[in-house]
């Protein structure tokens, strides 16, 4: 292993912030920028050593394969993350515009919300996984949260309740259970861990994380992201009276004072129980 490699790697195990997903993308994308800095040309570097000219070096080379807007700014993060760390935040600017690159395309046209296959479904052979998707269907939760989901703690009810451990950026956060639906698969949750949590007790999370990537790939189960997508709509449709535009539904040009004001309370409610911070991410899964 290459210094670079060597000492990028020690730098992430002693700086572990973020989820366990947030640190391993990080991981492999700082891995990512050591060899191609040393396809670029740049040898015998170190984590320290990092300055301006290998930053532009890394972000021209990306532009040139023609990344999307939100990967570029994504590893524009990790090497701010970088600079910071090796005591030189200086060398990337705090500003992406500094580097021409566009703003993010947020707003769905077309809907990604997708269900659960259950031939599909009944195809994986770990009953934890199952359990996992039908909580991500159930409750919009991303895959971190349904696969570290302990029934006894998290079911309040009339709510689940999620650990910040559980969720990205440390957010706890409460989902209602509104429909029997939900309350049903809680209570297979319950059944099925007991206890514990959805990872089996002889299991670490990042090997049952590796056994639901391959089982959901083996199953034909892909992009389950949708389903975070589906809950929301479903929400929206609940909460509004209408579909989302994504859906088919009216856009907010087609919406009276009164509806938009429906709207905005909506995606607020959407927003907190799908774990963000911002009303405007809704029109991810929503459309505008």
């Amino acid at each position: 292993m290459r210094k670079l490699n060597f000492q990028l790697k020690q730098l992430c195990k002693a700086n572990r912030e973020g989820s366990y997903a947030t640190q391993s993308n990080r991981h492999k994308m700082l891995q990512k920028m050591a060899e191609d800095l040393h396809k670029l040309g740049f040898r015998g570097m170190q984590a320290k050593s990092i300055k301006q000219k290998h930053v532009e070096a890394l972000i021209s080379q990306y532009k040139q394969e023609g990344l999307s807007v939100g990967t570029l700014k994504n590893r524009i993060s990790v090497l701010r993350w970088w600079a910071n760390k090796a005591g030189k935040p200086q060398v990337v600017a705090q500003n992406n515009e500094h580097y021409e690159i566009g703003s993010r395309v947020m707003v769905a046209k077309t809907s990604k919300a997708q269900s659960l296959d259950q031939q599909k479904l009944n195809s994986i052979t770990d009953p934890h996984i199952r359990m996992s998707l039908e909580l991500q269907a159930a409750f919009g939760l991303r895959r971190e949260e349904s696969i570290k989901f302990t029934p006894s703690y998290a079911d309040q009810q009339d709510h689940i309740r999620l650990k910040s451990t559980w969720c990205k950026g440390g957010r706890e956060r409460t989902i209602p259970i509104r429909t029997e639906c939900q309350r049903a698969t809680l209570n297979k949750a319950h059944q099925l861990a007991g206890k514990g949590s959805l990872i089996p007790s002889q299991l670490s999370y990042a090997q049952q994380m590796r056994r639901y990537e391959k089982q959901t790939a083996k199953a034909g189960l892909c992009k389950m992201h949708g389903l975070r997508h589906s809950y929301a709509q479903i929400r929206y449709q609940e909460l509004t009276g209408w579909l989302a535009p994504a859906n088919q539904g009216p856009t907010s040009k087609q919406l009276t004072t009164e509806q938009k004001q429906i709207d905005l309370n909506a995606r607020l409610i959407i927003s907190k129980e799908m774990g963000h911070t911002r009303e405007q991410i809704t029109a991810t899964y929503l459309g505008r």
